[in-house]
């Protein structure tokens, strides 16, 4: 099977798998076991019938079941994923706002999680047994252990509170306004705009939060990465390159671990969207302006219009990076063409 008919093919499925995640959030938002109306209409709106009215009106709630999710399908296609109850904006300009505060983090979690990683899991597996192994082992199983919310709120104590050598909460200090965005990520804005101080400080409030959130990962990626290593070190090859007297260090940079990085590219496709997902608890206890915040406060406000287009948003780009990773992953190993 040639690359361009294997992209063809992923490329429908996703299409395909993206009409399900439609169907989906769209059925589950209108099943939620409370009723928008009362959650964004005070007390005394409530007893208005007209308010009430014109609220249900507003956001298409006075139609039939079928007729709102045509209504839906033919808003989406225009780009249109309705108008937020609580910030009275649309939501996708919400989305456009937000979205790059996400990005830095979740791009900082993944390079910490995927280089870490790689250097744990290769060090364990070229020191099985050892205590390099032991700590490498401990490291991953406490990242695939410990909860989000728990370690965030931990780390916050511990180097923020207590030792005081971690930035608060934000992206940047309190005093201090947020700058006018090129690209929405602050540590690119700065570099581009030669202001190296805000620079620094971006970076200072980045590391706490993207350790976070890339700490899951972080275990996933050690734990594959070294039994891949293990696996890689007794194959032929391996044996060969070393017989024809090859530095050890040439053996593992250039034969081993090049081909035991492969399991690791489609982990860190599939953790791509559990960081997305997991940065709705980093960002809310963070005070991190991202979608996982803004996901956050619109699900206390029973807001259906964001958090219907937040995860729309979270899904489609699950979709998109793991055809990516797809594609990538048949680059790297043609093989996975014509299994």
């Amino acid at each position: 099977m040639s690359f361009a008919t294997y992209a063809l093919r992923r490329l429908l499925l996703s299409l395909f798998g993206l009409c399900g995640v439609i169907v989906t959030v769209f059925f589950l938002s209108r099943f939620i076991p409370v009723d928008p109306v009362v959650a964004n209409l005070g007390q005394k709106a409530m007893s208005n019938p007209e308010i009430v009215a014109a609220f249900k009106q507003t956001h298409g709630l006075d139609k039939p079941f079928l007729e709102q999710f045509a209504l839906y399908l033919v808003r989406l296609a225009h780009g249109d994923l309705g108008t937020s109850i609580r910030s009275r904006r649309p939501v996708l300009d919400d989305l456009k706002q937000y979205f790059p505060a996400t990005l830095e983090l979740t791009l900082v979690a993944i390079a910490f999680s995927t280089l870490a990683g790689i250097l744990l899991g290769t060090l364990a597996a070229l020191n099985k047994d050892s205590w390099i192994d032991q700590f490498a082992r401990f490291i991953s199983l406490l990242g695939i252990s410990l909860p989000v919310f728990w370690l965030a709120l931990i780390v916050l104590i511990i180097f923020y509170w207590k030792l005081g050598i971690a930035p608060g909460p934000g992206r940047l200090d309190s005093r201090m306004a947020t700058p006018d965005p090129i690209t929405g990520l602050l540590t690119i804005d700065s570099l581009i705009r030669g202001d190296l101080s805000t620079f620094q400080i971006a970076v200072r409030h980045l590391m706490l939060p993207a350790i976070v959130l890339g700490s899951q990962s972080l275990g996933m990626v050690t734990r594959v990465m070294r039994s891949s290593m293990l696996g890689v070190l007794h194959q032929d090859y391996i044996r060969t390159a070393r017989g024809k007297g090859l530095r050890e260090k040439v053996v593992i940079l250039s034969h081993a671990l090049p081909n035991a990085l492969i399991p690791t590219v489609t982990i860190q496709g599939l953790a791509f969207g559990s960081l997305l997902c997991g940065a709705i608890m980093t960002e809310t206890i963070f005070a991190w302006p991202g979608i996982g915040r803004y996901a956050f406060q619109s699900t206390i406000s029973v807001d259906f219009p964001a958090i219907m287009g937040v995860t729309l948003f979270i899904a489609v780009s699950y979709v998109f990076v793991n055809l990516c990773v797809d594609l990538l992953y048949s680059i790297i190993d043609p093989r996975i063409r014509y299994s």
